[in-house]
């Protein structure tokens, strides 16, 4: 009961933190973005982003770093985390990097890098009690865990976890392939799609030496050949979501926060009607108030809108928006729940949406930055 306790109060502390982020438009924030680095890019970008007008300020290179390709706030917001992804097809240890953020100017000052034990690093969040960082080795396939020190820089690798098998696709699901560590919203657990096995994997965290043991059930299947990439919560804690890459779908389940348990309730297509070419699915957010649902298309080049069903968690299909760009990898909802930036790869660049508040719909404003390959926003408050 004590435990139960806990989980509601820490619940309600979230919600009521939520819900005043949404309703306060005078705080400027500092978005970075991750990119592929290359002939354009050279590592984190940084903008700061105005939520009362919706315009933005460009930074510029805030921290030089290969392949950042994603990115992960510390809770205490004075420290930002990336992965380097390298070593896709296993050859190459990948790693992380820590740096301490100026909230003022933006800049990043590099602390440390640490190795995450494999390959393709691809994702990585931080727990809710700041002592450990998880990372997705997608090349690999597997999963690792890293202290975080009061100072922000990070320790060793103090738990690795190798997934194994395969699934139907001979080319794509020849072996693992970890895509994301997502932690439920009580800080118990982390699941993990994986694209290679087509199964949502999931763990129980000990934050307090950074390991990880195997839930019961270990896993959830999805239909063969899906490839699960990311995947979301909803704010009440009773459905998830998984977006599944080579599918172009999303599944939702029902969750037991208890237990960690998934039960699938449905699989619905995140393509329009009529839609015959080649996509994968890329990105996945519920908004805050738990009625809308967002995924991206990569090929169909679209974010599509699902209304979501409070009581029963299904979906529906609500519409689908061009990105006004190439390959929408990855989009967020900024904290004011009134705006989506969707980050287009292929055509270097950001579009800003504004989102009906009634209707959850996507408009665009107006405003488009330039940013050289980019692939992952983070929003950190500015001061």
């Amino acid at each position: 009961m004590l435990r139960k306790r806990r989980v509601i109060s820490f619940c309600i502390a979230a919600a009521t933190v939520a819900l005043a982020a949404a309703q306060d438009t005078s705080r400027d924030y500092l978005v970075y973005v991750g990119t592929y680095t290359g002939p354009k890019s050279q590592g984190i970008y940084a903008l700061k982003f105005h939520p009362g007008t919706g315009s933005v300020d460009e930074l510029g290179l805030a921290g030089e770093i290969q392949n950042p390709s994603f990115l992960a706030l510390h809770p205490n917001h004075k420290y930002l985390y990336a992965v380097s992804e390298l070593g896709n097809s296993g050859k190459d240890v990948a790693s992380v990097s820590s740096f301490s953020i100026d909230s003022a100017t933006g800049k990043l000052k590099l602390l440390n890098k640490a190795a995450t034990g494999g390959g393709g690093a691809c994702h990585l969040v931080v727990d809710k009690t700041q002592k450990m960082l998880l990372v997705a080795n997608y090349g690999t396939g597997s999963i690792a865990s890293l202290q975080v020190k009061q100072d922000g820089t990070l320790g060793e690798v103090t738990a690795l976890k190798q997934h194994a098998g395969s699934s139907v696709n001979p080319k794509r699901q020849r072996g693992p392939h970890a895509h994301a560590v997502v932690l439920s919203p009580d800080n118990r657990f982390v699941f993990v799609p994986d694209l290679g096995l087509d199964e949502i994997v999931s763990y129980k965290i000990d934050p307090s030496g950074a390991t990880l043991t195997a839930n019961d059930p270990p896993f959830v299947k999805v239909t063969p050949g899906l490839g699960p990439r990311h995947f979301a919560f909803h704010p009440n804690d009773k459905f998830a979501y998984g977006l599944n890459e080579m599918g172009s779908s999303v599944s939702a389940f029902s969750y037991d926060a208890q237990s960690g348990r998934l039960k699938a309730l449905q699989t619905i297509s995140t393509l329009p009607e009529g839609f015959t070419g080649e996509n994968n699915s890329a990105e996945i957010a519920v908004d805050k108030t738990g009625r809308f649902l967002y995924a991206s298309n990569r090929g169909n080049d679209s974010i599509t809108q699902f209304a979501v069903d409070s009581k029963n968690g299904t979906l529906t299909k609500v519409e689908v928006t061009r990105t006004q760009g190439r390959t929408p990898r990855n989009f967020v909802i900024d904290p004011t729940g009134r705006y989506l930036l969707a980050a287009n790869q292929d055509s270097d660049s950001i579009v800003i949406f504004r989102i009906d508040q009634h209707s959850g719909k996507l408009s665009p404003t107006g405003t488009t930055v330039n940013v050289p390959s980019p692939v992952c926003i983070q929003f950190v408050p500015a001061t």
